[in-house]
Parts: structure tokens; sequence; C-alpha cells
């Protein structure tokens, strides 16, 4: 049994061979819980076709996991307490094991959603505690070594996500998108109860917000099925819809009453009394819900309009990690000596940037214009996450990061969840306006029309409703086109937009330490 919190003494690092092991064994799983996050962008198309819905619908497996996740990541403090830490850790890896099997034997999308929800529940724990046992394994004078190395594998995964995605779903079949979790899952589970079984942390009971809770999950739960089913339901013409949003909202406005008057409360919503903490995670959530939302979108594009197969499209949005990798232990090293407003300022820049490449997109594109500003894209990624999680930490006393760390992350991936079914939802509706307007264009007394129609009949003998039907088929394209660069257009807008967030923050002096580039994720 572990050490009441008064007796404890944190034991010594780690060396040599053990050191060595236990950095993989929890690289590797963290490897695992992120690279899930992005592996199923590119195999959305083939597991909708499979399971026989529409490609909408199929983006619910990455909005349902990333919404599980986010109410999972508040209670990770409550549950170490009762648990321990390496016993969590452990557990958390194994229940993912189990989720990622179920997810792949799935023969229906509501039994796939199921199994991935409880994907993301397990699966809430296991980040902040792998940046936990990793900074305890090290010497507090390597800890900005040890972050570096975190940094680094949490990075290489969404970047090898939808590469190995893709060659699995082309290769393979989808379901082992998911049942490669297994081995490493058990291995990296295995080593670090090896490894980290000496090292458990203190255990004592404390209350859970048990009402608190269950209000989280009530106005996540049905906020996020509001916008994944709105746009099939005709949004609030929908009573379905009606009703969702009137749940949301009182359990909302119940779960915000409730958590600021309670002694125990499983999210402090007090933290967003201070500048600093409000500024640096709206910037962060925002940010990061627009980036990963045009993470799904853009291989989608690819495949569904420009006949990409799911490895081209995986291997088009991979180099986003090139840069980021190399420029992250820099950045980490440099920090302390700048400006982390000026660094995250100069992120929102180059996210713009990329995203105004994008806006100007045709169906002609080549790969390597696809693929550069997701080159590119890598420079402002490794510019995001750290310092904009140093200033929103900044000021606080130690014993409140790790709240702070907690409610941060919950708000940036229930943003991550929402930015995918608002960019969705966004290019739907844009495609159909531009749909509608091609269409006006496109009468009989149209010279162009007619020239194109009689070059199909004429010169390549095809039939009057077969002529009609490519014709659909390019006004489909283009309309699609058109809506999803007026989408690169509008992040690039948001992204400049809300860089004035950043410069309400006043970073205290001293504060940059190891404490807040841990929680950065």
């Amino acid at each position: 049994m572990a050490s009441s919190p008064q007796t404890y003494t944190p034991p010594p690092p780690l060396t040599g061979g053990k050191l060595v092991l236990g950095t993989l064994c929890v690289s590797l799983a963290v490897f695992m819980n992120v690279l899930d996050s992005s592996i199923a962008n590119v195999a959305i198309p083939t597991i909708s076709g499979n399971l026989g819905v529409s490609i909408d619908e199929g983006t619910w497996v990455i909005t349902s996991f990333a919404a599980a996740n986010a109410i999972s990541i508040p209670l990770t403090g409550w549950l170490t307490q009762r648990i321990g830490a390496v016993r969590l850790f452990v557990s958390s890896v194994l229940l993912f094991v189990l989720a990622s099997w179920l997810c792949g034997l799935a023969p229906t999308l509501p039994i796939l959603l199921g199994a991935r929800v409880l994907q993301g529940l397990v699966a809430g724990p296991m980040v902040p505690l792998s940046q936990s046992l990793l900074l305890g394994a090290y010497p507090k004078s390597k800890a900005s070594f040890a972050l570096a190395l975190w940094g680094m594998t949490a990075v290489v995964a969404p970047v090898a996500g939808p590469a190995l995605g893709g060659w699995i779903t082309d290769a393979y079949k989808w379901p082992w998108i998911f049942y490669i979790n297994i081995p490493v899952g058990l291995l990296a589970a295995g080593m670090t109860m090896a490894i980290y079984k000496d090292r458990e942390s203190p255990t004592h009971k404390l209350p859970i917000d048990t009402i608190g809770l269950l209000l989280l999950i009530t106005w996540v739960a049905a906020f996020q099925i509001m916008l994944d089913k709105g746009k099939d339901l005709d949004w609030f013409a929908s009573p379905t819809i009606v009703t969702l949003g009137i749940i949301a909202a009182v359990a909302f406005a119940y779960f915000v009453i409730w958590e600021l008057n309670n002694d125990h409360p499983v999210v402090d919503l007090r933290l967003f009394g201070r500048r600093n903490f409000f500024g640096g995670t709206v910037a962060i959530s925002i940010g990061y819900g627009v980036f990963f939302g045009n993470l799904v979108l853009l291989p989608q594009w690819l495949q569904q309009y420009l006949g990409y197969r799911s490895i081209d499209s995986g291997l088009s949005t991979a180099p986003i990690g090139i840069f980021a990798v190399i420029l992250m232990p820099l950045i980490g090293r440099f920090l302390p000596r700048m400006d982390a407003r000026k660094v995250a300022t100069a992120s929102f820049v180059g996210f713009a940037c990329v995203f105004f490449m994008r806006s100007r997109y045709n169906l002609e594109v080549d790969q390597w214009t696809v693929i550069l500003p997701t080159l590119l894209q890598g420079i402002p990624t490794a510019m995001f996450f750290v310092p904009l999680t140093v200033l929103l930490l900044s000021g606080l006393p130690p014993e409140r990061i790790p709240a702070a760390a907690g409610l941060s992350s919950f708000v940036r991936v229930f943003c991550g969840a929402i930015g995918t079914s608002v960019a969705t939802t966004a290019w739907n509706n844009r495609t159909i306006v531009h749909h509608a307007q091609l269409i006006e264009h496109a009468t009989p007394y149209s010279t162009a029309l007619q020239q194109m129609f009689s070059n199909l009949t004429g010169n390549f003998g095809m039939s009057t409703e077969q002529a009609t039907g490519l014709i659909e088929r390019n006004l489909n394209a283009q309309a699609a086109m058109i809506g999803i660069n007026d989408i690169f257009w509008l992040s690039g807008v948001i992204f400049l937009v809300i860089i004035p967030v950043i410069w309400i923050i006043k970073p205290a002096k001293g504060n940059a330490g190891a404490e807040a580039a841990a929680a950065a994720h």
C-alpha cells in the first residue's frame, strides 16, 4: 500500500537501462494515445462506406473520442489520489487496449461509437500521468530534457497517424488501425508495471463531486450530439435539436453555478477569474479547435474530390511534423529567455499564412502544392502548445497548477471536438451555397455549358444522361472546392483575430518552469 501523503518521500530518479526503458514504455503509451486522435482521419471515407453511413456520420468516430476524452481529463487528479499514479496509468493503458479491440470488432456505427466513447474515457488520465511519471524518473536538473523527449513523442504521433492510418486502410482493412494498439499497449503496460511498481504515489480518499460530474457529462454529451446531428436534422427546425440545445444550456448553467459554489469541484471554474489563465486558455482552445477541424477536413477533400488513396492523403498531411520535431526542443530551450507572448503571436501569424495558402487550392492542384503548406505548418505548431501553456499557468501558486492544467486540457480537447463538428458542418453548408450559385449560371443559355455538353455527346459519344451526370459531378466538385477554400480562409482570419487575446496576459517572472511546460499537450 502506498505511503500516506504526510510520510511520502519521492523515490530517487531512475538511472541507466531502467531510465531508458522507463522513458520508452511511457512514450509508447503516449504515442498510442495521441496516435488514435488522428489515425482515423484518413480512414473516415472507408469506414463510412463499409458501415453504410454518410461521411458526415463517419466523423462522429473522431468527435465521440474527443468529447469522451475531454470529460475524463478533469477526473485524473481525483483518480490518482484514490488509486495511485502507476496503477491508474497501467489500468488506463490496458482498458485502452480493450476498447481498441472492441473498436476493431464493431459491425455497426453505433457499436463503433460506443467503443470509441469508452476509448476516449479511459484515455483521459494517460497523458497527464505520463508527464508526471516521466518527470519523476529524471533528476530535476534534466526536467527540460525529459519534457523535450515527451513533446517530440506527442508531436510525432499525430504526424504518423494519417500516414499510418492510410497505409493500413489501403493495405489491410480499417479495423487494423485499432488492432495495432493491442501489442503496443500490452508492451507499454507490462514495462511500466515492471519499472515503476516501486514508485507508486500515495493514495487517500477525497470526496467526488458527483453532481458536478453528472452535469458535466450531460451538457457535454447533449451539446456534442446536437452539433453532430444538427445538419442531418435541419438544426433548430428539428424538435430533437431544440431539445438537445435546451438540455445542454440548462445543464451548463447549473454546472457553472454548482461548480462555483462547491468546496471540491470536479472543474475549478474560479481559475477563469485570473486573466492569464482566461486569456491563455481561450487562445489555445480556439486555436486548437480550428487546427484540428482543418486536420480532419483536408484528407476528406483529397480523397472525395481529388481521388487520393487513403495512404496518399495521409502522406500529404504527414510533413507537418518535420519542422515541429526539429524546432520544439529549441523552443523549449530558449523560451525562458523570450517573451512567450511574442512566440505565440508568431505561431498564430504562421498558422494564418498556411491557411491563406490553402485557400487558393483548385481541382488541378498538384501534390507538392498540397504538401508545402502542411510542411510549413510544422513551424507554428512547434511554437503553439508550450508557450501558450506557460502563459496560462504563469502567476499561479504551485498547488493550483495541476487543476489549471487539467481544466485547460479539458477545454482544449473539447474545443477540438467542437472544431471538427463545426468545420464539417460549415464545409457542407458552404458547398450547398456555392452549388446553388453555380447552378444559377448553368442554364440552357450558357455558352460554356452548351459547348461542354456538345463536346461530351459529340466527341466522346456520351448519352444525354451520361453528359448531364458528368457535368453535375463537376459542379459538385467545384462547389466543394470553393466551400473548403472558404473554410481555409476563415480559419486564417480566426487565428489573426484572436491574437489580441494573447496580449491580455501579463506573465509572471520566474514562473515558466518545468511544471508549466509539463502541462503542455
